[in-house]
C-alpha cells in the first residue's frame, strides 16, 4: 500500500454541526455548506470531523457519526462531537517531534548531531556496515536513516515493518538492526521505527513515560485535559501512532505552532525548534518535503497573491490531518475513518485545497 494511501476517512452520515459564532474570519461564509455539498455529491467521503480556525476564531466546526476504531479495535458507530477522542494515527509522529524539541531545550535528550548508536549502548553496533556508524539523531528526526523499512504493506500484514516492530520482543533493537540500504541523510523512508527511537530517547532522558512527559510538557500548558495513548505488547506507548485527541485539542496544537510555540503568553515549544522543524530537509518523493517529523509543502492561495505559500502538515492513516499555513494564520483539522483505504487521502486534500484555501478572502 502506498504511503499516500494512509490519509483519509470512512462513513459520512447526517451532519451534526456544532454551534458557532458568525464567521468573521476572512473565509467564505459558506465553507460548511460547501463541505456538505461535497459529501452529498460523493466527492468527500467518510468524514468524522472538520475544524477550521483562522486567527484563533472558528470558521467551521462540523461532526458526522460513522464507524470508527481505536488502534485497530472496532468501536462500532460513533456519534462524533467536540469532546470525542479520535485516533490520530501518524499525526502522533509530529506531536512526538514537538515533544523532542521541548525535551532538548531542557537538556534531557541528545542534540540532532549526536551519533545515534551511542545513545543506545545496550544495543551493540552491527559492525558489518560502516554506514551505520554515521547515523545521527538528526537522521531519525528526518526519517533519513538509510535503513530498510517497509510500511507500504497493509497494517494488517505482519510483514509491515511497524507491525513487526510492535510484535518484536525488543522494539528499539528491532529498529536499530534493520539492514542498511543507503547513506544516512540521502534518502527519505517513511518509518514508524524512527519515531519509536525518538520516544525511547525522550523516555530515557526524562525518566518518564512518553504520555506522562506529554501531559506535563505539552498537554497541560495547552489546556488539553483528556487524551489516550495506546501501547504495544511491551506496554510502551506507541510513539508512531498511538495518540487519541479531540479535534478541538488537536487544533490547539496547530494554533500554538502558528504562534511560534506560545500559548497564552507561555513558550511551550521553543521557537527555534519549530523553525528548524519546518525547514525542508529531504524530499519525500511525491512532491513534498520533510522536516523534523512534519510534511512540508506549498500551495497557491489566490487571496494571498500568485506566490505559493508554505504549509506544514501532520498526516495519519485513515484521513487524520493537521495543516497549518502561517501566511494565512490558518489551521485545519480533519478526522476520518478510512483506515488502510487506498483513496483515504482524497477527501482531506480536497477540503484543504478546493474548499478552505480556495475560500480565503484575504
Amino acid at each position: 500500500m502506498r504511503r499516500r494511501d494512509l490519509l483519509s476517512g470512512l462513513t459520512a452520515m447526517t451532519a451534526a454541526p456544532a454551534a458557532a459564532a458568525p464567521n468573521t474570519t476572512g473565509l467564505a461564509p459558506d465553507l460548511g455548506e460547501r463541505i456538505e455539498a461535497g459529501i452529498r455529491a460523493g466527492l468527500l467521503r467518510d468524514l468524522h470531523a472538520v475544524l477550521v480556525v483562522r486567527d484563533g476564531r472558528v470558521a467551521v466546526e462540523r461532526y458526522w457519526p460513522g464507524a470508527d476504531e481505536a488502534w485497530g479495535r472496532s468501536l462500532g458507530t460513533v456519534a462524533h462531537g467536540p469532546d470525542t477522542l479520535h485516533d490520530l494515527r501518524s499525526v502522533t509522529k509530529s506531536v512526538v517531534g514537538l515533544l523532542y524539541g521541548i525535551a532538548l531545550a531542557r537538556g534531557a535528550v541528545p542534540p540532532p548531531e549526536a551519533p545515534l548508536l551511542a545513545q543506545f549502548p545496550g544495543h551493540p553496533d552491527a559492525a558489518d556496515d560502516p554506514r551505520r556508524a554515521r547515523q545521527t539523531v538528526g537522521h531519525v528526526l528526518t526519517m533519513s536513516l538509510g535503513t530498510a523499512w517497509n510500511e507500504q504493506l497493509p497494517y494488517t500484514d505482519p510483514a509491515n515493518s511497524e507491525i513487526a516492530m510492535e510484535r518484536a520482543a525488543d522494539r528499539v533493537g528491532f529498529v536499530l538492526s534493520r539492514p542498511m540500504e543507503a547513506e544516512p541523510g540521502t534518502r527519505w523512508t517513511y518509518s514508524g521505527g524512527a519515531t519509536a527511537l525518538l520516544g525511547a530517547l525522550i523516555a530515557q532522558g526524562t525518566g518518564r513515560t512518553l504520555p506522562d512527559f506529554a501531559r506535563e510538557a505539552l498537554f497541560d500548558p495547552l489546556g488539553i485535559a483528556r487524551f489516550e495513548w495506546a501501547a504495544g505488547q511491551d506496554g510502551v506507548a506507541s510513539a508512531a501512532s498511538g495518540l487519541r485527541l479531540s479535534a478541538r485539542d488537536l487544533t490547539r496544537i496547530g494554533r500554538m505552532v502558528l504562534d511560534g510555540g506560545t500559548w497564552e503568553g507561555r513558550q511551550v515549544v521553543p521557537r527555534d525548534w519549530l523553525e528548524t522543524s519546518f525547514a525542508p530537509s529531504v524530499p519525500t518523493g511525491d512532491g513534498l518535503m520533510y522536516g523534523r517529523h512534519w510534511y512540508l509543502g506549498r500551495a497557491v492561495v489566490p487571496a494571498l497573491g500568485p506566490a505559493p505559500q508554505p504549509w506544514a502538515g501532520a498526516f495519519g492513516n485513515g484521513g487524520q490531518r493537521l495543516w497549518v499555513m502561517p501566511a494565512a494564520r490558518l489551521t485545519l483539522v480533519v478526522f476520518a475513518g478510512a483506515y488502510n483505504a487506498p483513496e483515504a487521502w482524497v477527501a482531506p486534500s480536497r477540503i484543504w485545497r478546493e474548499i478552505v484555501l480556495a475560500g480565503l478572502r484575504g
